[in-house]
This record gives structure tokens, sequence and C-alpha cells, in this order.
């Protein structure tokens, strides 16, 4: 058989979207027939609720792109070796591409893919795509790795990004198709129970509308400095849950920024720094992966956070029960959206973390569940942050008041009122959406009374300060 007659696998993964996909764009430009899969492995089979429900929701748009450039998705199930390697013997494949991931799992299964197919004679090749400067190429001058923010963002906010590259015009079929799967078989979304439908309302996947966000965003980037921390305001990007799979490249993101910061547009620089933060959380995940799992900083292995995920207080902040409204209003939105303002996210992590003194794993592996726009180094890197015992993090004794963030970031409380229906007369439909979509076990209705604060912000504070203090001095 020809060369040019043997097809080239491309491996689908959290990059779900035909521009700017090197791995596609060299398989196209090879001119051999493209079979683009996706494999259900256990990764995927692993993911929370809503990152699950998500994926699916963007496969199903991903089917579709494909479908109008006459290709298609092959979907299989199983260890990703076998199944590429089954698919190598049904398809005579010699080429297998793949976007690279930088997480620890993946990293492992990916390197002995790689081992395995090259020990077959057939050329598996892994390309960029999910970051904007790949995390072994950014360090210090003595070539650490960085482990502050700042100095990492002198070191490439001046950087050349690699312009986007074009979707391929073409995308050459098979003779024969290889069989797939049936995407509604998978029940992506089962775990989403009565949810999904509400969260479903205010979700648009798919790279089409990845960039309609990007451009709607770019229209109000001059409002970005002054609004992106108001929680009642429409200031951030909204681009993290397309970023996160992948429906937009980065790169796109940044020179489509960067542009607008050449005319002169305010926030441009702002924004920029802010997509370097999804950058800087890369890095530290390939350097010192233990970040996802454990203190970044050994010495708060002895904190005495409560690890009790059932304990009463964990299940009322989960149920935004605790009786601070900007904290639940933060928490309520993450459950009919399937997102959370990045200041609420802040205020809700200190919350639990210091007022509760509870454990910022348990808090991580709720937004893990919960989120539409999960990062496995955004989610982990933020929460360390937030705890105090992470990279560049915030010192532990910098404890949110919540009331005051409140006054500060929701000062006519339109974000409260618009997710908290307990207490109002007229609560919004978003307010009553949250009851829609919880568990009936929870028996909860926008009839009940508003609770009672769990903690008294002022001793809840004393509390996680006397902890600290006593830390610092063993």
């Amino acid at each position: 058989m020809p060369d040019e007659q043997y097809p080239i696998i491309v491996w689908f993964r959290r990059d779900l979207r035909l521009s700017d996909h090197p791995a596609l764009f060299a398989a196209a430009q090879a001119a051999q027939p493209i079979i683009p899969v996706f494999i259900r492995d256990a990764s995927v089979d692993r993911l929370g609720a809503a990152p699950k429900w998500r994926l699916g929701r963007g496969l199903e748009v991903f089917q579709r792109s494909l479908k109008s450039r006459s290709s298609r998705i092959v979907l299989r199930s199983g260890n990703a070796l076998d199944v590429l390697q089954q698919l190598v013997r049904e398809t005579g494949a010699r080429n297998v591409y793949w976007t690279r991931a930088y997480d620890p799992e993946a990293i492992e299964r990916d390197t002995r893919i790689k081992i395995e197919l090259s020990r077959q004679n057939l050329i598996p090749k892994s390309f960029d795509g999910h970051l904007l400067f790949e995390p072994w190429t950014v360090a210090t001058r003595s070539g650490q790795p960085f482990r502050v923010f700042t100095p990492m963002w002198r070191a490439v906010h001046r950087r050349e990004v690699s312009e986007p590259l074009p979707a391929p015009s073409l995308l050459p079929a098979p003779q024969k198709w290889p069989a797939s799967e049936n995407l509604e078989n998978w029940k992506l979304g089962h775990e989403m129970v009565r949810g999904g439908s509400v969260v479903d309302r205010h979700v648009q996947p798919g790279e089409a509308a990845a960039q309609a966000h990007l451009d709607a965003f770019v229209d109000r980037l001059d409002l970005y400095s002054a609004r992106r921390d108001q929680l009642g305001e429409m200031g951030t990007s909204r681009l993290s849950e397309y970023l996160a799979l992948g429906e937009i490249s980065p790169r796109k993101v940044w020179h489509r920024v960067q542009n607008a910061s050449l005319v002169g547009t305010l926030g441009a620089d702002v924004f920029l720094r802010q997509l370097a933060w999804r950058e800087f959380a890369y890095q530290l995940m390939f350097h010192t992966p233990h970040l996802l799992s454990s203190n970044w900083k050994s010495e708060w292995t002895s904190f005495p956070w409560s690890t009790d995920a059932g304990h009463p207080v964990v299940s009322a902040w989960r149920r935004g029960r605790t009786g601070v409204p900007v904290v639940d209003a933060g928490l309520r939105q993450m459950y009919v959206t399937g997102r959370m303002h990045n200041r609420a996210r802040m205020i809700v992590a200190s919350y639990l973390t210091k007022h509760l003194m509870t454990h910022w794993r348990l808090g991580m592996d709720w937004f893990a569940d919960c989120l539409v726009d999960w990062d496995p180094a955004s989610n982990a890197m933020g929460w360390q942050w937030v705890a105090g015992s992470g990279p560049d993090a915030s010192p532990f004794f910098r404890i949110f008041n919540p009331q005051r963030q409140a006054e500060k970031f929701d000062p006519s409380g339109s974000y409260v009122q618009r997710w908290v229906a307990e207490g109002q007369k007229n609560p919004p439909e978003t307010a009553l959406a949250y009851f829609d979509a919880i568990p009936l076990s929870w028996g909860m209705s926008p009839a009940d009374n508003y609770p009672h604060p769990m903690v008294n912000l002022k001793e809840g504070r004393l509390r996680a300060l006397d902890a600290y203090q006593r830390r610092e001095t063993h």
C-alpha cells in the first residue's frame, strides 16, 4: 500500500476543535486519510459528574463539526493502548498523533503508549496545543522551575507566541471507517441526574460558541479591569470551560487579546496576565505533581484541618446553607450553571479552609464534581493558593471576611439575590432553579427559612489564626 493510503489516527482528548490543532494540522498536511478517535478510558470514567457531562456535550457538537467536513469521530472504550493497537490492526494506520497532556497520569499513560507503538514500528507523535508554553521551556536563570508567579510572568509576557494554525480545509476519509461506539450509550451525563437539564440552559458547547464568547469578550475588554471582580457584572471572559476542553486554543485567545492591546484597548494586559496564571498552574503540576493531592508546602502536613467529608458543616457548605449569603450564592451558582465567579471561588474556598477549618482537598474534590470548567491544574493551584499551603500562596492569615467581600464586590446585593431564594418574596428563576437541580434527598425548598451562620465570622477568624500561630510555634 502506498504511504499516502495509510491512514493517520488522530487521538482527540481535551482538544475538541479543528482550528489551531497542531496534531490535526500535521495529519492534514500529510494528505493521508485521517481517522479521528476519542477513547473513553479510566481517566474519563473518573471525571466528576459535571465535567463528564460537559465532555459529552462537547463531543456531541464536535461530532457535528467533523460531519460538516465529511469526517467523523470513532468512539471506543477501554485501555487507551489496547484500543489504539486494535485500531491500527483494523485500519493499517502507521501514525498515531495526539495533543500532549501534562498531568502525571496522562504523562505515564502517553509515555507507555509511545514506547509500545514505537516497538511495533509505528510512528506515535505528540504535539503541543494545550498551553502557550511547554512546561520545560520556562525556567529561571538558574534553570529551575518558577515557584512564584510574578517572575514567571516577567519571563514570558514578551515572549513570542506562535500564530494559531488554520483549520484544515480537507479531512480525507479512509476507504472504510472502523466501527464506532454510540455516544448516547456512554451516558456521560448519567451522574448529573436531574441537574443536567438545569445546567444545560447555561452551557453552549463547541468551537463556534467558544469563538463567539471570545469575540463578545473582546468587545467589552475595556471594562475588564474595573468589572472582573464585581460579582453581579458580566466582567469575566467566561472562556474557562472552552479552554478546559480545548474547544479553543490558548494561542488563539492570546493573539486576539494581544491584538486588542496593540490598538490601545484597556484591560488587555490585565487579562493576558490572568491567562498566564493558567500556564503557571500547569508549570507547577508538571514539575511538582504532588500539587494535585497533597500540600505543596510540606510544612502544612500537620495543620489541623478537618478531613471529615461527612461532617455537618461540610454538608451545609456543599449545599449552600452556611448562613453566609455570598458564600451560599457562589455554591448555588456553581450547582445551577456549572461555573462560579472567580472572586466567589476565593471567598467560598477561604470560608471552608479558614472559618470552617476544613481541608482544601474536600473543597477541591467538590469543585471537581460540580464544575463544567474543571481543570486539574487550575483547580488544585487555586485551592492551595487560598488555603496557604501552595506556591506563591495567599498567606493563611489573609482571611477573607465574606461580609466585607460582599460589600465591596456585590454592593447592590444583586449576586446574592440572583442565587439565594430563601427570604425573597419573589425570587428570580436563577435562584429557584437551584431547587430543580439538587438531589431530592437534600430536602430543600425555597420556602425554607434562611439558616443562621454556622460560625460567627469573628470567632471563626480568630480560631483559624490561633491554629496558624500554634503551627508556627511548633
